[in-house]
């Protein structure tokens, strides 16, 4: 299937997802979300693909924010239907069962950068710049900006960061917990391949619940987060994947999993 303003391809079992607006720094508009809702649902029911990459064409941007074009003529109401649209597929990235990396190779902005904490990892290239500026511009950020930022560096640094609208580099996202990793350019999707042929090699079903364990837990109090890893724990042995696994390591071979 093709789309608008995305490209996609798969490879090694890892579905691949290019921002493909170079012109305007891949900036994100009602288009660009659509598209990425469809492809996630192409992920999601397609069991040649185990993990997925986000990342932008060209040199200079994963995504250099939402497209301001589109929204300069919302009026209240309009705004909040936007977002509402937006939140539909960042929810539908963070919820699939299937880990997604970003792989960032320029400016993450505003929505850009609220993209990239929809995904589970994230990885930069030394040239990658993060932030949510929209301060600048009288707004907030509303596509998660101000909840997933809190959550991956903390309320003070994340305040910091959205009360004055400044652009971080790479090596300090790194620092703050914001990005992963960070490597040459040149390395970049070759570092996001090699992480994402690794979660590939897992168990899918497995997988699926870790992730959602990880996702639901961190939203609940302590002794109810433990009491659902316990349960989800207990799922695991119904599978035969996880069979496969101690079967696998008591013969000292490798699994051979079926996401089953």
């Amino acid at each position: 299937m093709s789309y608008e303003t995305i490209l996609y391809e798969k490879k090694d079992k890892v579905g691949i997802i290019t921002l493909n607006r170079p012109d305007a720094l891949n900036a994100l508009n009602s288009q660009v979300f659509s598209d990425l809702y469809a492809v996630i649902t192409e992920v999601e029911n397609d069991n040649e693909v185990n993990a997925v990459i986000i990342t932008g064409s060209g040199e200079k941007a994963f995504a250099a924010g939402t497209d301001i074009k589109e929204m300069e003529t919302l009026n209240c109401n309009g705004a909040r239907e936007f977002a509402l649209g937006v939140k539909k597929t960042l929810d539908k990235i963070e919820t699939l069962k299937k880990p997604v990396i970003a792989a960032i190779n320029g400016f993450a902005l505003g929505g850009g950068c609220e993209l990239a904490m929809a995904c589970d990892l994230r990885i930069g290239s030394e040239k990658a710049k993060l932030g949510q500026p929209e301060i600048n511009l009288a707004v907030i950020p509303g596509a998660g900006g101000t909840q997933r930022l809190v959550r991956l560096v903390g309320s003070s640094i994340a305040k910091g960061i959205l009360f004055t609208g400044k652009i971080i580099n790479a090596e300090t996202s790194l620092t703050i917990g914001l990005l992963n990793s960070v490597v040459p350019p040149e390395e970049l999707m070759d570092e996001a391949m090699k992480t994402a042929s690794i979660i590939a090699s897992k168990s899918t079903v497995i997988m699926g619940l870790l992730k959602d364990v990880v996702n639901t837990g961190r939203n609940l109090d302590l002794p109810s987060a433990l009491a659902y890893e316990i349960e989800i724990f207990g799922q695991c042995f119904a599978t035969e994947d996880q069979k496969e696994g101690f079967k696998a390591f008591i013969e000292k071979r490798d699994p051979e999993f079926k996401g089953e």
